[in-house]
């Protein structure tokens, strides 16, 4: 099989997010604020994103290895895992893809949207809807969008990990989506999780645009760069975590039964 193109791999990441990890999101967040608590509660929230990024990683983890998260796709880079043009086209891909569920979840519920807020988008207040697209803090902020990350990354780095107990790759998805939804239920509240770059900038362009204006990003105190720094500087020391007390003990897979043979022999004569 002939290895598949940076455009190819920019294209499944943009539909993985957009048919899948976003639109069942956002919607599930529209669905729940519009409806006032009658259509769906915060666990209809969590299992959406958990189901989307389930079928995200089934969609897209053949051909790009599932980078639907700009915080891991960074870590890996720096890491050596993946190139800086790879990157920077795995970025574009989920930019795009992210960018696209928002405009599609805003034009679903237009008409509910300005129902509910009689044509007056904003940022904070008793109608507010721009926590639909993008994450914005709670009063008893803390750090737990970077703690989540932290989480995040070493529950896909002990469900990925072979040289570890790694799950059967079929069963990789599920876990990740379970993984997520897990998040969301312990770690939502002060915050909404916010684990995912790729997942709060570009709603939050697009809300700017679509009606919102720049309150998205001068807001809580221009509070916008937090759900982009944060996650990337969890993963990052959630990897350093997890090479210090778990990878850096493991010993390679051995490969073989001979080479298990090998080691058996070896093992004895100490």
């Amino acid at each position: 099989l002939k290895k598949s193109t940076t455009a190819t791999r920019i294209l499944l990441i943009l539909l993985s997010l957009f048919l899948f990890t976003q639109v069942f999101g956002l919607s599930s967040v529209a669905q729940v604020v519009l409806g006032k608590g009658n259509s769906g509660h915060y666990l209809s929230i969590n299992m959406a994103f958990g189901i989307g990024a389930t079928l995200g990683v089934y969609a897209a983890g053949g051909v790009s290895g599932a980078h639907l998260n700009a915080a891991i796709t960074i870590t890996q880079c720096v890491l050596g895992n993946i190139s800086w043009k790879t990157l920077a086209a795995y970025i574009i891909g989920q930019f795009l893809g992210s960018f696209m569920a928002a405009a599609t979840v805003f034009a679903l519920y237009y008409d509910a949207i300005y129902d509910y807020t009689k044509g007056n988008l904003t940022v904070s207040g008793p109608t507010a809807t721009a926590m639909i697209f993008s994450t914005y803090p709670a009063p008893n902020v803390s750090l737990q969008g970077f703690t989540a990350t932290v989480m995040l990354i070493l529950g896909v780095m002990v469900i990925h990990d072979e040289k570890n107990n790694a799950a059967i790759k079929g069963a990789q998805p599920v876990l990740t989506g379970l993984l997520v939804l897990g998040i969301g239920l312990g770690m939502g509240l002060n915050t909404g999780y916010a684990i995912n770059p790729s997942r709060d900038l570009p709603p939050r362009v697009f809300t700017a645009i679509a009606g919102w204006g720049m309150a998205v990003f001068t807001g809580e105190h221009s509070w916008w760069w937090v759900p982009v720094a944060a996650p990337i500087l969890g993963c990052l020391f959630g990897v350093f975590i997890y090479k210090l007390f778990i990878d850096f003990h493991n010993h390679p897979v051995l490969e073989n039964e001979h080479e298990k043979e090998q080691a058996g022999m070896e093992t004895s004569r100490l």
